[in-house]
């Protein structure tokens, strides 16, 4: 018997051995949380100290980019590593569950898997140990979660919530395994309901207002005019959640809207960060900081009065960039500013890479393990490949592909056969169509070739141009 134990034990060496070499990895994603939002990136309006741990102890991606620039379709090319008319994912429709994800590939490696929160996946999560998640969008307050135990009621603000069960989750995970946690906040969504403690910290605050707060959208196409996402104009009653002072101008209702909507998106970020700290200091804790990847990251950018705008959608800056810091003290220098092009379909093969597994053939993104660890390939991407579908529902943004280099941007507004052009270096807030200048033909030219062959790089046959998917699909899992 003896002999017996002796011999498991040494057969059994390795894989533990292999299983504490492997790094956990704590993903964790706000829903609308721009950028610009967010002190390591230079915010002019809030501060974030705890996401900011994460730049100062790890590496900040300047220029992350989504490919789809809407929620539910973020989600399942971060899951998936394909691109939305690969994954069936272009609008609010169900992710086939069956397909190949991230989670599934870690756990059959051997991860102990698991999301709390945001979902919006229309199906229900595969390739997890545990799940307990938001049916749909979620409420902010008193929320109800589900899990493969049913519906629970839960009695608190949903953000700490979220929180509190993902320090569940890594509180009773096995340890004799990796652990892969998904911990996805319903925040800032709309209609950005703070908690009370957050929201007085912001109530008398006065925002600074965006350079293109009263764009115009004099050079662009009719996309920028038609989309029902004005500050002034769009935000509804139960967005700014009181009755605006008697007697104000038009200039300065704008004015008041743009505060209230600013208190109350602001507040809610506050919270999430609050709950990164606590997530970062169990991990400190525990000792599972040195060789525990942590992500803090949003499933596309936000408009905050940019353009006169709130929501996302549109391909201009703000809403196709995404934060994207990583800490990795085992293997990721401190303090790091990477400028290279990631997209967040290159999320999901970067992990299998950190966890030692070949990313998957069926992926389309690409790891940016080399980029982690201070290497940049000579072919790494220096131009990407954007597509939006998702019209007329939901503020009436026209769909649109693009390719941005960079320095330029092109993109395609196919339904009204309509282009724009701008040039990021001389005009960095996109105010400038310059797509009929004759200084630019040229540079025109180039830039329809490289979005033709990113297209046909991708595999994009216009799959899903005509189709006009369900916009909320039936269930409790996906309504948003």
């Amino acid at each position: 018997m003896r002999s017996l134990v002796a011999v498991l034990t040494l057969w059994c060496a390795p894989v533990l051995a292999l299983a504490a070499d492997r790094p956990n990895i704590l993903f964790i994603m706000s829903d609308d949380h721009a950028a610009h939002a967010i002190g390591a990136y230079g915010s002019r309006i809030n501060q974030t100290p705890h996401i900011d741990r994460l730049a100062k102890e790890g590496m900040r991606f300047s220029n992350c980019f989504v490919t789809n620039s809407i929620c539910t379709p973020s989600r399942a090319v971060i899951i998936t590593g394909k691109y939305s008319h690969i994954n069936g994912v272009p609008v609010f429709n169900h992710l086939d569950g069956r397909q190949p994800t991230l989670a599934k590939h870690l756990h059959a490696a051997g991860y102990h898997t698991g999301i709390v929160g945001k979902w919006h996946l229309g199906s229900e999560p595969m390739g997890f140990d545990e799940w307990n998640i938001l049916p749909g969008q979620g409420a902010y307050h008193d929320p109800v979660f589900l899990s493969p135990a049913g519906r629970k009621k839960y009695t608190g603000y949903c953000t700490d919530l979220i929180a509190d069960l993902s320090l569940a989750f890594l509180e009773h995970r096995p340890r004799d395994k990796p652990f892969f946690l998904m911990c996805h906040h319903k925040a800032p969504h709309r209609n950005w309901q703070p908690d009370e403690k957050h929201r007085k910290q912001w109530e008398n605050v006065n925002v600074p207002e965006p350079e293109t707060f009263n764009d115009d959208y004099a050079t662009r196409t009719d996309a920028a005019r038609e989309a029902t996402m004005r500050i002034d104009r769009d935000l509804t009653p139960s967005d700014v959640k009181e009755p605006p002072p008697p007697g104000l101008s038009e200039v300065d209702l704008k004015r008041w809207k743009y505060q209230r909507y600013m208190h109350d998106y602001l507040a809610c970020i506050a919270a999430v960060d609050d709950n990164v700290g606590r997530l970062l200091d169990y991990l400190d804790k525990e000792r599972l900081t040195a060789n525990t990847i942590v992500i803090y990251t949003s499933d596309q950018g936000f408009y905050l009065g940019d353009h006169n705008w709130f929501d996302k959608r549109f391909m201009y800056e703000e809403s196709l960039r995404t934060p994207f810091l990583i800490r990795w003290p085992a293997r990721v220098a401190a303090g790091v500013v990477n400028d290279a092009m990631l997209l967040n379909v290159d999320f999901a093969p970067t992990l299998m890479d950190a966890a030692g597994l070949k990313p998957a053939a069926d992926m389309q993104g690409h790891s940016a393990l080399p980029l982690l660890l201070g290497e940049r390939p000579a072919d790494w991407r220096t131009s990407m490949y954007y597509r939006y579908y998702h019209y007329p529902m939901h503020h009436k943004v026209q769909p649109h592909y693009g390719v941005r280099t960079q320095r330029y941007k092109l993109i395609y507004f196919n339904k009204l056969d309509q282009w724009e052009l701008f040039d990021l270096q001389t005009d960095p807030h996109e105010l400038k169509n310059v797509v009929a200048e004759p200084a630019y033909a040229d540079r025109l030219k180039e830039l329809k070739a490289e979005l033709y062959r990113l297209k046909k790089e991708v595999r994009d046959d216009d799959q899903f141009e005509n189709a006009l998917p369900k916009d909320d699909v039936d269930g409790a899992l996906i309504k948003s």
